[in-house]
């Protein structure tokens, strides 16, 4: 698995990859990626995802999503039990939370909250039934990679402050949409 993350690429002349790869090691399967950006004076070039980077996880279907929040925004906490996600912040910065919702996770019930840039080229991995959001701490874009198309049925949600799963979001009144204000706990 961890040399899969290290397949070379050449563009003009440099190497571009995934850096290195960090679990999370209080939800099973949550993974944080370092990847390489290259600055100089009229931007930077970061390169957010190849395929044969993950190929056990991404191989047939493929999406890629962007989302913009403005600053206040939360948005979550969504869940598929078929989809993996791979969020990648271009700008701004936001708080991540994640719990795990599969009961047969050794992490059962486990939450954090970690905070993401776009200053700092990261990738998040979320695997199916880890329910996920983000409090958008600035005006943010966030593109994301997922292994499924999208499928409504395969969407999910519980409630953004659900006590069970305690995520300090450090707001107690973000701006929410209907759908995720009317999400109900979880039945743990």
């Amino acid at each position: 698995m961890q040399s899969s993350l290290f397949r070379e690429g050449i563009i003009t002349g440099r190497i571009y990859l995934m850096t290195s790869s960090v679990t999370l090691a209080k939800i099973e399967g949550v993974r944080s990626y370092e990847l390489a950006c290259y600055p100089d004076p009229r931007g930077r070039f970061l390169e957010l995802f190849r395929r044969e980077w993950l190929p056990e996880l991404f191989s047939d279907q493929l999406q890629i999503n962007c989302s913009t929040s403005k600053a206040g925004v939360l948005r979550g906490l969504h869940y598929h039990l078929q989809q993996t996600d791979l969020w990648i912040p271009i700008t701004g910065s936001l708080t991540v939370g994640l719990t795990d919702t599969r009961r047969d996770s050794r992490t059962y019930g486990a939450s954090i909250t970690l905070e993401l840039t776009g200053d700092e080229p990261k990738g998040l991995l979320i695997p199916p039934g880890v329910a996920h959001g983000y409090l958008a701490r600035t005006d943010i874009v966030l593109v994301y990679v997922v292994d499924r198309y999208y499928n409504s049925s395969d969407e999910h949600g519980i409630a953004w402050n659900d006590p069970a799963a305690a995520i300090d979001w450090g707001s107690d009144d973000p701006v929410l949409s209907d759908r995720d204000r009317e999400n109900a706990p979880f039945n743990w």
